[in-house]
């Protein structure tokens, strides 16, 4: 049978007011819509529903077994769809994010601190991860979306840039480079260096940048965690770079960082799965992070070059 949701509301408007004309009224139909739309639900259920006399409408016994069943049922959708179109309008539930390490610790606290306060029925739960592994948390739906840096082509994953930050270099404060104001990228050449390793979206992009700068260097030690890098340089095991959003540096420590020259970027990303639709509440906190990121870059454009 090819009835229609609009057919069966007609016939219990119709069952309430025993009249074409006031169900018409009560629906916001006119009367001929409503005897149209009768006739079609009779002659495509095979039976007779209503009796019709000059003055008014009757339920047939098959019309009034049918009434008696459907209306509930009419009413328990209808509070459904409200119910359903309310939670798609909520901000409240959960919010799963994955970022890679500086991320995590220089720019997610500030998220996950305003977002709870825009939005105090939301709870965000962050996972810390290497950015390959925050890509896989995004593909395999295990968060609702990651922050990484610019992971290059990838057609299943809808990207948007929140942040451009220039790599800096950092030494120790008695390394001849400190005494510079900025350092250019070709005076790394033949230096030591500490990098983070491969599990850093940073460090295919360090990679890339020494080799558009001509650069030869001698990778001294690549580690796996961003904060292992302070304590590495400080005791002059090699100079690194860093991305700024590394900063600050451990208070008290002997360490410097200048401006590399020509200024080469890393770009920050909100990434999510390709052709699916956030929650309210996911896409409530995403904006969250891209206004705090706007807010960090208005920061530090106030503070001069990332207070250098």
């Amino acid at each position: 049978m090819n009835y229609s949701l609009r057919q069966l509301r007609v016939f219990v408007a119709v069952s309430r007011y025993g009249s074409f004309s006031r169900a018409g009224e009560a629906i916001g139909l006119s009367q001929s819509a409503v005897s149209h739309s009768m006739k079609e639900l009779e002659a495509e259920m095979g039976v007779r529903l209503l009796d019709r006399t000059t003055r008014e409408v009757v339920l047939t016994d098959a019309g009034l077994r049918l009434a008696n069943r459907v209306e509930p049922l009419l009413d328990e959708l209808h509070a459904m769809l409200l119910d359903t179109r309310s939670f798609g309008t909520q901000h409240n539930g959960r919010v799963r994010i994955a970022s890679s390490q500086t991320i995590s610790a220089q720019l997610m606290p500030q998220c996950i601190s305003g977002g709870e306060r825009q939005y105090p029925d939301i709870r965000i739960l962050l996972r810390d991860q290497p950015q390959q592994l925050v890509l896989n948390s995004v593909r395999n739906a295990e968060v609702d979306f990651g922050i990484v840096i610019d992971p290059g082509e990838n057609t299943d994953l809808d990207c948007e840039p929140i942040l451009h930050e220039p790599f800096l270099m950092m030494c120790r404060e008695d390394h001849p480079l400190a005494a510079l104001p900025e350092v250019a990228w070709q005076a790394l050449n033949g230096q030591k260096l500490v990098l983070q390793d491969y599990a850093s979206g940073s460090r295919i992009l360090i990679d890339g940048a020494l080799k558009a700068q001509k650069v030869k260097a001698e990778i001294a030690q690549e580690i796996g965690h961003p904060a292992t890098l302070f304590p590495m340089v400080e005791a002059g095991i090699g100079i690194s770079v860093i991305p700024a959003l590394a900063l600050p540096m451990p208070e008290g420590s002997r360490l410097v960082v200048r401006n590399l020259v020509p200024e080469i970027n890393r770009v920050l990303m909100l990434v999510r799965r390709k052709n699916r639709s956030l929650s309210p509440a996911a896409q409530a906190i995403w904006q969250v992070v891209k206004e705090q990121a706007n807010l960090l870059r208005e920061k530090r454009s106030q503070q001069g070059m990332y207070g250098l």
